[in-house]
């Protein structure tokens, strides 16, 4: 990752337009923990966040299992008791509520603490 730009804050992402490639396309299973990605799951490639790993990205309100998608990011799930932002990331001119991420994100999000950011 030696190319890698290091992400001091996710905020820089909203409102944008993002590259996300797939390494958990819809319907895959988590290698570790086994539960299934009920929607596509990746990262910005060139970034590097926090965690030490590029910028994770949920993307929603694709229905198909995608290997990139380029989109806008309306929010950033941002976890309070870990040091991983995720990305929210729609096809342009598709919104989200706070409700809707928390519901579609909850397969993972359900086991940490975290606020939405606009």
């Amino acid at each position: 990752m030696a190319n890698s730009k290091k992400i001091d804050n996710a905020k820089d992402f909203l409102g944008k337009k993002v590259k996300v490639e797939m390494d958990r396309p819809l319907g895959t299973k988590h290698p570790k923990h086994g539960f299934v990605y009920s929607l596509n799951y990746g990262f910005v490639p060139g970034t590097m966040s926090a965690d030490e790993e590029e910028l994770d990205a949920y993307v929603l309100g694709v229905f198909k299992p995608e290997k990139e998608f380029t989109g806008k990011c309306i929010a950033i799930i941002h976890r309070t008791n870990d040091n991983d932002d995720k990305l929210i990331v729609v096809p342009e001119g598709k919104e989200y509520s706070d409700e809707q991420i928390i519901a579609l994100t909850e397969f993972q999000e359900q086991w940490f603490e975290f606020e939405i950011l606009r």
